[in-house]
């Protein structure tokens, strides 16, 4: 019987895992609470775990990739400084400062130059995108310490 009723359970949760993950994770996290560690459903709270740690990577890339795209605006259309990029960019300096202090183990993906390619990848589109410009560096220009800096902001017209 408890078998019959352990299979029904899977089938249940793997069900509720793909129809409704928030249902899923409050039942997981029931059970955890209840000491049913029998009844955790631990590969999709595995991949749970993992894409946690995936997403802070993201949001590290995606807020670094804004700051790079409008220092490269700053740099490549002074004309068109102003308060509005002045302050996305200290906004996403300050997240990305935030990011990393909050998860510290993401400081290595500043010197993972894959990340760091793919990174300055996404922020030369969206420059290009959203200034038309499309001979913008191939490579990041400014070092690290500079980018994070608070108040550093790159000469106009300068490659």
């Amino acid at each position: 019987m408890e078998s019959c009723n352990n299979t029904k359970l899977e089938i249940f949760m793997q069900k509720s895992y793909e129809t409704d993950v928030v249902e899923w994770a409050n039942e997981q996290a029931a059970l955890i609470r209840a000491g049913r560690f029998d009844r955790l459903d631990l590969e999709h709270i595995a991949e749970e775990i993992e894409d946690v740690g995936k997403s802070e990577q993201r949001e590290l890339a995606n807020r670094m990739a804004v700051l790079l795209a409008h220092l490269l605006k700053w740099q490549f259309q002074p004309e068109r400084q102003g308060n509005s990029w002045a302050r996305t960019i200290k906004e996403q300096r300050k997240g990305v400062l935030a990011r990393l202090d909050e998860t510290p183990s993401l400081k290595s993906k500043l010197v993972d130059t894959k990340w760091l390619n793919a990174v300055w990848a996404d922020a030369v589109a969206q420059a290009t995108h959203e200034t038309g410009i499309d001979t913008l560096p191939e490579f990041c220009p400014w070092g690290r310490a500079d980018i994070l800096r608070e108040g550093w902001l790159p000469t106009a017209g300068a490659a």
